[in-house]
């Protein structure tokens, strides 16, 4: 049988026919052929009146019904042929014409020409007449058929998905991303840098460690003003009350979990998502999973994954990395805010309705929201109690106080939530980049938008063994100093778009916290005078500048002392203030990963050191 026989090639019958008499006909037919039971259906009609869905959207999620049903029911309601992509792929010249991503976007794929005639595969035909004139445009003339969006998806990606592939590495434009980064041997800048600081350190290394410690010393001084600074204003913001209703009918939430050697995560995952108390018809969860993770592809083969949860394979690369698998899933999202878990979260369940009110209360402006991050294993040991007290400060004191000052909000990687328009305006993430949370929260910002902090907690499981958790924190750090870098190409301009608190508040942010990681070792070192050791910079000080560092030092871990005081107050956990005194300790653990990082930047500076999730949540987070 030819192409021409095997589909329908006349206009949709009926285009102009309304929305609720074609759910109508769906709902029909699907009675009348014993498909859905007459009382699932009419709930399904009540969900479907109430909210954004589509019908065979509502019954799909909610497992009423099964594709092949649903997609004959379909064919017969608009009188179309179903398309075979299964035995016949599309030709991948006219999924050029029309483009990967935007076939992606709306469900579509043109399979073959008949004639002039180009026929379309649509999965919502109730869509098509308002995308004719598009498809159109970039194909002549049109017809439409129907296929399954797992069919679609499948014959895009068998066809395309080296491109898609591409396209994911490169959305961010150049001249904001770190794809060009060269390695050491690759940069005479770099190198004639480093040249010129160990020609100073052998020639006069007294100046230049007087040189290194009044900036490592400014750059404390600058950083624990801004931490008090940021506290002040968390700390006066008013008390969330109640939120307020709202008639605005609620959008599909797309959300993606970028899973990356996930072996056993996978049960405990969907569990987690299936608590959150949202539509699940206007629930698409994306897992991501590279093409040669095996292991985790074998997984959740394995699983028994609800019809609101896809798994998208992500195509090999030049690079692995959690923002370019988040790039690829991006052009399979159905939803108008876009949400990003980790593997381990497990969200509070009311925060996806939480996160939608905020948006539909919020001014175009709002483009992301940060929800705070917590731990739900923080008696494992020492380290997972440090890492909570610090996550405590920072999502609950620095953040929410950096954002009402109107500073840049370095985002945290998961429990973010963004406008679909405004991620797909700057290229969603750069894929190059190994913090490519912090990254986004400058461009935001560069570009005119406010990322908010939202009272809504996930938890999720603290790295909590010594050479993970610095593999890991080495990783933030590197791409703290690679985003630094990044977005101090052009200065002048970065000033322009930020302001000047904007600029200067991202300088002590950023740069001084590069600072203190690396120039710490230099600090601590002073630690040795009371002991009876010589130290030579401490020689070449006026009895001012001591006493002035004194003072800093002082200064600084008070200030780090209260906020992982209030930042704990403000948690559950019950733990002891006690343990907020022995920071003192954790800390250093951050300088060797700021070493390993500095060294990763200067030879693999597109490396992502995978951490390891799921170790320590069986008996601490009850699923």
């Amino acid at each position: 049988m030819g192409a021409a026989e095997r589909i329908s090639t006349v206009e949709l019958p009926g285009a102009a026919a309304s929305a609720p008499r074609r759910t109508f006909a769906v709902g029909a037919s699907l009675l009348r052929e014993g498909v859905v039971p007459a009382d699932e259906m009419l709930t399904a009609l009540a969900h479907q009146g109430r909210e954004a869905g589509r019908l065979p959207d509502v019954l799909r999620a909610r497992g009423l019904v099964v594709e092949r049903d649903l997609l004959g029911v379909d064919a017969r309601n608009w009188g179309l042929r179903v398309v075979d992509l299964d035995t016949t792929l599309p030709d991948p010249r006219l999924i050029d014409a029309v483009g990967a991503q935007d076939c992606l976007r709306h469900g579509l794929v043109p399979w073959q020409k008949v004639g002039d005639v180009t026929i379309v595969a649509t999965s919502r035909p109730e869509e098509f007449r308002r995308l004719r004139p598009m498809l159109e445009a970039r194909l002549g003339p049109v017809a439409a058929g129907i296929a399954s969006s797992r069919a679609i998806l499948a014959a895009i990606h068998a066809r395309r998905g080296d491109l898609l592939a591409q396209a994911a590495e490169a959305r961010v434009a150049l001249e904001e991303s770190c794809r060009a980064w060269p390695r050491l041997h690759q940069s005479p800048r770099a190198i004639a840098v480093l040249s010129v600081t160990l020609l100073a350190v052998i020639i006069a290394p007294v100046a230049t460690g007087l040189a290194a410690l009044a900036f490592a010393v400014f750059s404390l001084a600058c950083l624990a003003a801004l931490k008090i600074a940021a506290t002040i204003a968390a700390l006066r913001a008013p008390l969330p009350g109640p939120t307020p209703a709202t008639d605005l009918i609620p959008p599909v939430v797309t959300i993606i979990v970028a899973l990356c050697r996930e072996e056993d995560i996978a049960p405990r995952l969907v569990r987690r998502l299936a608590r959150l108390d949202y539509p699940v018809e206007l629930l698409d969860v994306i897992l991501a999973v590279e093409a040669e993770d095996q292991v985790t592809v074998d997984a959740l083969a394995a699983a028994e994954l609800p019809p609101w949860i896809r798994v998208v394979i992500v195509p090999k690369g030049q690079v692995q990395t959690k923002p370019r698998a988040l790039n690829h899933a991006l052009d399979y999202a159905r939803g108008a805010i876009v949400g990003v878990y980790d593997a381990e979260d497990a969200p509070e369940p009311d925060q996806l309705r939480r996160v939608v009110e905020r948006f539909q209360r919020s001014g175009p402006e709002v483009a992301c929201l940060q929800g705070v991050l917590d731990y739900y294993n923080p008696r494992t040991n020492w380290l997972s109690r440090c890492f909570t007290i610090e996550y405590a400060g920072w999502f609950r004191l620095v953040l929410p106080g950096l954002a009402r000052l109107g500073l840049v909000v370095p985002l945290g990687g998961t429990t973010l939530f963004f406008r679909r328009q405004v991620l797909d305006s700057l290229g969603a993430w750069d894929a190059h980049n190994v913090t490519e949370d912090a990254d986004l929260g400058i461009r935001l910002a560069r570009h005119g938008y406010r990322t908010e902090l939202i009272d809504t907690i996930t938890q999720e499981e603290a790295n909590c063994r010594a050479l993970p958790w610095i593999k890991q924190r080495s990783r933030w750090i590197k791409g703290y100093m690679m985003t630094w870098a990044v977005h101090m190409r052009q200065p002048r301009l970065l000033w322009r778009q930020l302001g000047p608190k904007g600029f200067l508040g991202f300088q002590v942010l950023f740069l001084g916290t590069i600072a203190q990681f690396l120039l710490a070792p230099l600090l601590w070192s002073f630690l040795l005078l009371p002991f009876g050791f010589d130290h030579p910079l401490y020689a070449a000080l006026p009895v001012a500048a001591i006493l002035t560092i004194a003072g800093i030092f002082f200064l600084s871990e008070v200030t780090n002392i209260l906020i992982g005081a209030i930042g704990l107050g403000r948690t559950r956990h019950g733990l002891s203030l006690l343990w907020v005194l022995t920071l003192k300790l954790y800390y250093p653990l951050a300088s060797l990963a700021a070493y390993k990082g500095l060294l990763e930047l200067a030879t693999r500076p597109f490396y992502w050191d995978k951490t390891t999730h799921g170790l320590f949540d069986q008996a601490e987070a009850r699923d």
